[in-house]
This record gives C-alpha cells, sequence and structure tokens, in this order.
C-alpha cells in the first residue's frame, strides 16, 4: 500500500516519539508499503523552525537526510492536488493539512494521522 505520512506523523517517525501510535509505526515500517511525505509537510517544518515553533533533536539538514535514509519520498504538489483542493468544503481550516487531504485522495494514498478532522473528506485515514 501506499502511505502519506501527515507532518506530526513524519516527525514523530523520524525522532522516534512515543505519540506515533503502534498502528502507525507498524505500517511505516511495514517493507511491502511505499512511504511519501508531501514538500508542502518539509515546507510547513521549515516555517515552524523559523518561527520558532518547532524545534527537532537535530538540524533541519540532518532530518531531511534521516527522512531519505528511510525510504521516504517526497511527493510533489501537482495542477490535479490544487484543483482537488479547490473543491474542498472548509472542514479544515489548515492549509497544510487541506493540500496533504487532497493528495492522499487523488493518489489514493492512506494517510498516517492522529487528525480525525480528515475524516470529515474522503480519505482513507490509518492510526
Amino acid at each position: 500500500m501506499n502511505i502519506l505520512l501527515d507532518t506530526h506523523a513524519l516527525i514523530w517517525f523520524l525522532e522516534g516519539d512515543a505519540n506515533l501510535s503502534e498502528n502507525a509505526l507498524e505500517a511505516i515500517e511495514n517493507k511491502d508499503n511505499k512511504k511519501y511525505v508531501s514538500i508542502a509537510s518539509l515546507w510547513e517544518i521549515a516555517i515552524k523552525i523559523s518561527l520558532g515553533k518547532l524545534s527537532l533533536q537535530n538540524s533541519l539538514d540532518l532530518f531531511l537526510e534521516e527522512l531519505v535514509e528511510s525510504d521516504i519520498h517526497i511527493l510533489p504538489i501537482s495542477i490535479k492536488h490544487i484543483l482537488l483542493l479547490s473543491e474542498f468544503d472548509f472542514f479544515h481550516k489548515d492549509p497544510f493539512d487541506r493540500l496533504i487531504i487532497a493528495q492522499g485522495i487523488t493518489e489514493h494514498f492512506v494517510i498516517i494521522s492522529k487528525d480525525s478532522n480528515f475524516l470529515l473528506y474522503s480519505v482513507e485515514l490509518h492510526w
């Protein structure tokens, strides 16, 4: 299965945070699953670091190296993601999450997220 990690799931996985559920961890570590993260998540992380709202255990450079070493692929933003996003109702206000939801739906990916607001859209959520 193809899985798309929400921003918090990515951080918790790469930093070994206990907030990541066992089900989510199993899905991410399953070698049969292909793992993705949205470029929007990386943008969100960089913004939050620069605003002082997020600190990682290591530098962003090392975090991104670990992402690559963990065989997590970066999903770019495409026109089809933007077109679907433009049709969404505003159940969820976070622009990064809305884009991740649009990517998950468009690409038929299972999204790994603790955010139950994702379920307000036609998305397959795993936690």
